[in-house]
């Protein structure tokens, strides 16, 4: 699971998503690329499902890059428990993803196979996104 090793801070507020993505909305390493159309938190488990699921369809042809990183941990509180009391303990680390931001690049593999592998990778991110290709 992906997370961050060391923190300055335990826990984060959690903060506005407003604008585009500046950096990190162009292909850089491979050709084929998954893009970020809407915004919101991608969490570890999804990016890990993603990256699972990219490997199965490429047949582990071919190179893929990870472009986001989950450093936002995100608290909750168990349920049943009274408001109050403090901030909740940290249940997940999320990445926040703003439109345009690339989430995963593909190179070395076949248009046809990179297109189904990121298509099916696409399924399993709660953001909405596009398939972009250099």
């Amino acid at each position: 699971m992906l997370q961050p090793k060391k923190t300055k801070f335990r826990k984060q507020f959690r903060g506005k998503m407003r604008g585009t993505a500046l950096r990190g909305s162009d292909l850089s390493f491979g050709e084929f690329g998954l893009k970020a159309v809407g915004r919101g938190w991608i969490s570890a488990r999804q990016i890990e499902a993603a990256r699972k699921k990219i490997t199965h369809v490429t047949k582990r042809s071919g190179k893929y890059w990870i472009r986001v990183f989950p450093d936002k941990p995100i608290t909750s509180k168990p349920v049943g428990v009274k408001m109050g009391s403090g901030k909740g303990e940290i249940k997940e680390y999320v990445a926040t993803v703003l439109p345009g931001k690339i989430l995963f690049e593909l190179g070395g593999v076949t248009g046809e196979m990179a297109k189904e592998a990121l298509r099916k990778a696409a399924h399993k991110i709660s953001v909405k996104t596009q398939i972009v290709e250099k």
